[in-house]
């Protein structure tokens, strides 16, 4: 069964392509010749979620879901937050938004943080979320080569590690992503 993911990210699909069982076949935004980039104009994780997943459905007529995650800090007021993919500038650069983040807490000891992932599925015009949150804390460097995003510098609750430090099965068993990916699981019954 075809099971698409709103989303052009192909690091997100081989993330999510792990998680899933052989009963699906997990397909992308090119894999539907969908190549725009769709606008995230929501100022909440949800509601850019459901913003992808619409356009998918209400311009290809496919079931679909769509995901949005955002790291958020404690001592920089929950930012980067649901702009966590363009922090700084509309380049998307993982490296730049981490320089940022690192400048921005500079020596700062509260560094609490956490990811939260929304995944918006719809399924004949029905809009369900599921939502994954991940405590956690800020490295004062980047570790790891592993991953991708704000991975080099976001170590989990009752870890040491970074995400990039970890392989992908460790961060596939506790990560926001499949903490929510695990409550849509359970929705479809698998």
């Amino acid at each position: 069964m075809d099971l698409i993911f709103a989303t052009g990210n192909e690091h997100k699909i081989r993330e999510i392509s792990k998680m899933l069982s052989n009963r699906f076949n997990l397909l992308g935004l090119k894999d539907i010749q969908c190549f725009v980039d769709i606008p995230e104009t929501s100022n909440t994780i949800q509601g850019n979620a459901i913003l992808k997943a619409q356009y998918v459905y209400d311009n290809y007529g496919k079931n679909c879901f769509a995901e949005d995650t955002g790291l958020e800090i404690k001592a920089l007021d929950m930012r980067p937050g649901v702009f966590s993919a363009r922090y700084a500038g509309e380049a998307k650069s993982s490296e730049a938004n981490i320089a940022k983040v690192l400048e921005e807490l500079g020596s700062l000891e509260g560094r609490e943080a956490r990811f939260r992932t929304v995944i918006a599925y719809i399924l004949d015009g029905n809009i369900m979320t599921f939502e994954g949150i991940i405590e956690g804390h800020i490295a004062h460097q980047k570790m790891g080569t592993d991953g991708f995003g704000y991975d080099p510098i976001f170590i989990p609750e009752n870890e040491t590690r970074t995400f990039a430090q970890m392989s992908a099965k460790e961060k596939n068993e506790i990560s926001h992503r499949a903490r929510a990916f695990k409550k849509f699981m359970n929705h479809l019954n698998l």
